[in-house]
């Protein structure tokens, strides 16, 4: 395992190609150790100019069960979501091993990824965020902290 840990981040029911070309170029810049999609309902197309596929691995489920079942033991299942149980983004620790898991651009969530992450986080304002830029401030959350904190 890598000292520092590692982590991935994933859509399910992502609806829009131009969204997984974002979310994973970003992933891909940030140094996730891996992508995933959940029940995706596009066809994959250009928006990812960097093919961060061929940089790291994507895993793709046919649904959250699936998913469930297969991802990383002992990594963490994190929701980003508008949920009352959420934890702000600015007060949340990131831990070593982390799945972050983001919803739908029409229907966020499902209950059973909510019911099935142990922690929930939520980006600031009142509205969700596009999928693809919530899970690039989320990225950048984690990278951010990572660093202040080798600097103490």
């Amino acid at each position: 395992m890598k000292k520092d840990g590692y982590f991935g981040i994933g859509c399910i029911g992502m609806k829009t190609s131009d969204n997984y070309g974002t979310l994973f170029r970003t992933a891909q810049i940030m140094n996730a150790d891996f992508i995933f999609l959940i029940g995706a309902r596009f066809k994959k197309q250009a928006s990812d100019t960097m093919k961060s596929w061929r940089h790291l691995p994507l895993f793709e489920y046919k649904d959250f069960k699936d998913f469930n079942n297969h991802r990383p033991y002992d990594c963490k299942l994190i929701g980003i979501e508008l949920d009352e149980k959420s934890i702000p983004i600015a007060e949340y620790k990131h831990p070593k091993q982390a799945c972050y898991l983001l919803g739908a651009e029409d229907f966020g969530l499902t209950k059973e990824a909510i019911n099935a992450c142990q922690d929930l986080i939520v980006l600031p304002g009142e509205r969700s965020m596009n999928v693809s830029v919530a899970g690039s401030i989320v990225l950048y959350d984690r990278v951010n902290k990572k660093a202040l904190a080798k600097k103490c």
